[in-house]
């Protein structure tokens, strides 16, 4: 094994995941292509100069984009958590947050989809004053590994998207019995302190420990009675919010991801996958 390759470990829980080849000639060896997409993604390179040991360039590139298009990295990612959740091995206490990701200049030459009938394609890409960035909405269990990925462009609100990264969590049973898509308990900062979100989370009846912004503070106090009664907050839950922090960081090891390289928001969203299964394993 070289570096930025698959353990022995990690290939044996992968290789069952993997789907079945087509018919027509053999393909490349499967582990050897996926070193070659996890050697690209660890270091940031660009396709051509993948090292020749993983085979053609081309292979790896067309075997990433299939997989990346059919939902294979997203079906390996559900696979790996739905044996750790059949194991116990998942902390429903759930920390959802986002982080900004600055997209390279080769990440900004994706063609627009047509014109007419035919829908534009959104990228993901955002211009902010850093330039073109994305933002990754990432849920993640106590233990910090992510259970929902949501790519965006740079410049898109942090609570507008909150629904959509908890509608992302399906945990799926192994066996008999609907996926789980409700933790036992949410925790995020004050960026997702809203009416509409409190109301929302209480509706679904999880609980969550979010802390109030200091604008929404002052205000129940200049209405006095009539503001209400300040929501629960529990410092202690709250210090536990850092697990999705360090989540992140381990996430941005992977350099390929930390820096955005990819022309669209298909090809990032799977090296955001790929690299979540990676952390499962």
């Amino acid at each position: 094994m070289r570096r930025h390759e698959l353990t022995d470990q990690e290939w044996d829980a992968l290789k069952e995941l993997l789907p079945p080849g087509r018919m027509g000639r053999p393909r490349e060896d499967d582990r050897r292509v996926l070193n070659g997409i996890v050697w690209k993604i660890r270091t940031g390179s660009a396709w051509r100069d993948v090292p020749e040991r993983y085979g053609s360039w081309r292979t790896l590139y067309t075997r990433f984009r299939r997989w990346a298009l059919d939902g294979t990295f997203t079906a390996m990612l559900s696979a790996a958590q739905a044996r750790a959740d059949a194991a116990g091995d998942i902390d429903w206490l759930v920390a959802v947050d986002s982080t900004i990701v600055r997209a390279h200049q080769h990440a900004a030459g994706a063609r627009k989809g047509g014109t007419g009938r035919v829908p534009v394609q959104d990228h993901a890409l955002g211009r902010s004053r850093g330039g073109l960035t994305n933002k990754i909405h990432l849920a993640c269990d106590g233990l910090g590994r992510p259970l929902s990925v949501l790519v965006t462009a740079g410049n898109v609100n942090d609570c507008t998207r909150l629904i959509q990264v908890l509608a992302g969590i399906r945990v799926a049973r192994i066996g008999p019995g609907r996926p789980r898509t409700r933790p036992d308990h949410l925790v995020t900062d004050k960026g997702y302190s809203s009416r509409a979100i409190r109301r929302y989370l209480r509706g679904r009846g999880i609980s969550h420990t979010i802390p109030e912004r200091a604008d929404q503070i002052a205000g129940r106090k200049r209405r006095g009675s009539n503001g209400g009664r300040p929501p629960a907050f529990d410092r202690d839950i709250y210090r536990r919010r850092n697990v999705i922090e360090r989540c992140f960081n381990r996430l941005k090891q992977f350099r390929g991801l930390a820096t955005r390289y990819d022309k669209t928001a298909t090809s990032y969203t799977a090296v955001v996958t790929l690299a979540s299964l990676l952390l499962w394993l």
